[in-house]
């Protein structure tokens, strides 16, 4: 009988395929409890070859759901370097941020999920998962949020929060879209375009 040669995965499938099966499976359940074992099984591939490219569930989480927010924010960051504040179409510049940020969270909703338990993670599991370099980010945005008030002549004492809001916004679309639609939600460029004008006009100037 002719001998049946295993097939073999192209080389780096299997890290994509536990990365796919990460992002799904932190989505549904919080990181606690979602086990190494699941996310392999899900993946089509052994526990040992998880280990072998992550080292860890909390490598494997940071990689999979941290470091695409983390990047993120790096990017706008350069950009934002970048502008020259009497060329900038603000409606434009809200647009990429919010569109983008959007489709992040929607793809990443483990990272949501695990973000709002986190309190009840030890310093070393903050610090393993990424959770921290998650709030590194997030004061990198409030310092974008501060310089821009500040090219606009606004003052307040707390200049960080309109881009820890804004990030709230934008995170409970993505997170309760089918809480509030159901199975029928409105386009992604219309809910997207909803928080560009929530963001930049409130509810009560959007058409002054």
């Amino acid at each position: 009988m002719p001998q049946v040669q295993a097939l073999r995965r192209p080389r780096g499938e299997p890290r994509r395929l536990l990365l796919d099966a990460a992002r799904t499976l932190f989505a549904r359940q919080d990181y606690r409890s979602t086990t190494t074992r699941e996310i392999a099984q899900a993946a089509g591939v052994t526990e040992h070859l998880l280990f072998r490219n992550f080292g860890s569930k909390a490598a494997l989480f940071r990689e999979a759901l941290v470091l695409p927010f983390t990047s993120f924010v790096d990017e706008f960051g350069q950009t934002w370097q970048a502008l020259i504040p009497e060329e900038t179409d603000e409606e434009e510049l809200a647009g990429h941020f919010v569109g983008q940020l959007y489709d992040l969270f929607v793809k990443h909703q483990g990272l949501l999920l695990t973000l709002m338990a986190s309190e009840a993670l030890s310093e070393e599991e903050l610090a393993d998962t990424g959770i921290a370099d998650v709030r590194r980010a997030l004061r990198v945005l409030g310092r974008i949020s501060a310089e821009g008030m500040n090219l606009r002549g606004l003052r307040s004492d707390h200049p960080d929060l309109p881009a820890h809001s804004t990030v709230a916004m934008i995170a409970g679309m993505a997170a309760l879209r089918s809480t509030y639609f159901g199975t029928r939600p409105p386009s992604r460029e219309v809910i997207v375009d909803e928080l560009i004008q929530a963001i930049l006009h409130g509810f009560l100037h959007r058409n002054d």
